[in-house]
């Protein structure tokens, strides 16, 4: 039998998993530590594979959570000594593309969005709205910064100052990140980090991505034509599948859909 023949030649076989949708603790992101943990886990350590494949159509989110995700699927790798590929889809944005960075080699569509190397806090201020309406905002705190940027109270420009020095830190990571993981392959672009996106080959020539090239055909021509996919992915829980929650899935799709609409998809 093959299984018993020492000489017989093992077919090769790939993990791929896929990281889509937006990056967000808990039930608000399709993509997060938590749930993604035991879903790497298996992907590196089932079957000893010949790499680990991302397939990642993500706009972004948490940077908490793009760190927490890309340190694991580094620390997986070192561990078992198995090589990353990410294959990009239709976009790998902001923290999507700091999962793209988790790969040893970055491959991309022509048309996939990769870049918006940048942070941003967004949000409503609805303090207008409220003194027309005869009503009025009361706020006790201990603590002199605890009410920053409440959305119901008139903009103060040291709150403003104060979040634009933690964003420019949390950039400044992302920086030092990107960087670290794509020493030698930058070019010198004053936009590189300045939140801009790049399409396909100019990805290529700024050097964000290696290549130009689809999963199938790019792993096919590096571990043969026989080699065989396994395929991993978060799955959503039962209650999730049949609408128990539905209000939160619903809040957490409309945030998920502005990320996207903000690179055209």
């Amino acid at each position: 039998m093959k299984r018993l023949n020492p000489f017989t030649k093992k077919t090769p076989v790939v993990a791929v998993v896929r990281l889509q949708g937006m990056i967000a603790a808990g039930n608000r992101g399709q993509l997060n530590d938590a749930s993604l943990a035991p879903v790497l886990e298996r992907a590196f350590a089932k079957g000893k594979p010949a790499a680990v494949a991302l397939q990642i159509n993500s706009p972004g989110g948490s940077p908490v959570q793009s760190s927490l995700i890309g340190s694991r699927i580094r620390r997986l790798a070192a561990e078992k000594g198995i090589p990353v590929l990410a294959f990009v889809e239709d976009v790998a944005a902001s923290g999507g593309y700091w999962l793209a960075t988790a790969a040893d080699e970055i491959y991309a569509d022509e048309s996939s969005v990769v870049g918006s190397i940048g942070v941003i806090s967004a949000g409503f201020g609805a303090n207008v709205l409220l003194s027309r309406q005869g009503v009025e905002r009361r706020v006790y705190t201990a603590g002199e910064s605890k009410s920053m940027l409440d959305p119901f109270k008139p903009e103060n420009p040291e709150d403003v100052a104060r979040l634009k020095r933690m964003l420019t830190q949390i950039h400044e990571t992302f920086i030092t990140h990107v960087k670290s993981r794509r020493a030698g392959k930058l070019q010198e672009d004053p936009e590189l980090f300045s939140g801009e996106i790049w399409i396909g080959a100019k990805a290529k020539e700024v050097g964000l991505i290696d290549e130009i090239g689809h999963l199938v055909p790019v792993l096919k021509d590096r571990f043969g034509e026989k080699v065989k996919f396994r395929r991993y992915g978060v799955k959503r829980s039962m209650w999730q599948r049949f609408g128990a929650s539905f209000a939160q899935d619903a809040l957490a799709g409309v945030e998920e859909r502005a990320l996207y609409a903000r690179f055209g998809l």
